[in-house]
């Protein structure tokens, strides 16, 4: 299949692999050239616009940063202008629901078919092809694109457009509490005399495990913060968490708390840190190394 990639990031870098590696022809842009050259030794074709590189595709992946991106790329960049009527595009970027409705609208309106399809499992499960992949939109364009979404992962669909987008929402408000939980109590634990990595296996197996535990808390026991999801990728999450909230009328505080102590670390200068790095706020206001 003629598949479009657009944005290589750290996510969209080995999803471009993964694609190429499968037998597409994947025809892929980015922002930074350099970042998508790195696909082009596996086949890839580089494009210097994203109208280039959608022309004549089947399908269209975004993996873009946050909505406004994507707008941007779709709407002023020419991108949906490029796309072919009768195309689907399936926008794998973390954006709010609200964003997703209206970029679907909009692209209706050029005939072209929508999927919002964002997903968890950071560069590892980009990697190892397992993501877990959240789909709103019709049913029947969700069985054109299952193919292919299941290159990357496990694709689920979860209902109507926007709906993708509400399920990563959940996702993010999960895991950004629980790395801090996880967090505040390795160091509680760490303050009491205990060795923090002994904690971690004593307690793994228990209601207390979780894949957070077992992968983010091995980071903050090898003090390991390199930016696999950055903070400012879980802040502007739970900053949408908020917004979705507050549209439809729903109080959630327990996510408000989280979005705060994101918010102190990146003013203390976390900001590139991986989300894990909330252990270096919480052991900063401890006094602890």
């Amino acid at each position: 299949m003629k598949i479009a990639l657009l944005g290589i990031g750290l996510m969209g870098l080995p999803m471009g692999r993964r694609l190429c590696e499968a037998g597409h022809s994947v025809h892929v842009w980015n922002r930074t050239r350099s970042k998508a050259e790195a696909l082009a030794p596996l086949g890839a074709t580089i494009h210097t616009t994203p109208a280039q590189a959608v022309h004549g595709a089947e399908l269209v992946i975004l993996m873009l940063d946050h909505g406004g991106v994507v707008s941007h790329v779709l709407f002023e960049l020419g991108a949906a202008a490029g796309i072919a009527p009768g195309t689907l595009l399936v926008d794998m970027s973390s954006i709010k629901p609200i964003e997703a409705k209206d970029h679907a609208a909009r692209l209706s309106e050029l005939g072209v078919d929508y999927l919002d399809a964002p997903v968890s499992g950071g560069t590892v499960g980009a990697e190892q092809g397992t993501l877990a992949i959240m789909v709103g939109g019709k049913a029947s364009n969700f069985e054109r694109a299952v193919p292919v979404l299941k290159v990357f992962g496990r694709p689920t669909h979860v209902g109507p457009i926007g709906s993708g987008q509400l399920t990563k929402l959940a996702n993010q408000m999960i895991v950004g509490a629980t790395i801090g939980v996880v967090a505040e109590a390795l160091l509680l634990c760490e303050r009491g005399g205990a060795d923090m990595g002994k904690v971690k296996e004593a307690i793994s197996g228990g209601f207390a495990d979780s894949r957070i535990l077992q992968v983010h808390g091995q980071r903050m026991v090898d003090r390991d913060f390199a930016p696999r999801a950055r903070m400012t990728v879980q802040i502007k999450d739970l900053r949408n968490a908020l917004a979705t909230a507050n549209e439809v009328g729903f109080d959630a505080p327990i996510t408000a708390l989280f979005e705060q102590l994101y918010a102190q670390g990146i003013d203390h200068g976390l900001a590139d840190l991986d989300h894990a790095g909330l252990f270096v706020e919480l052991a900063s206001r401890n006094g602890m190394a």
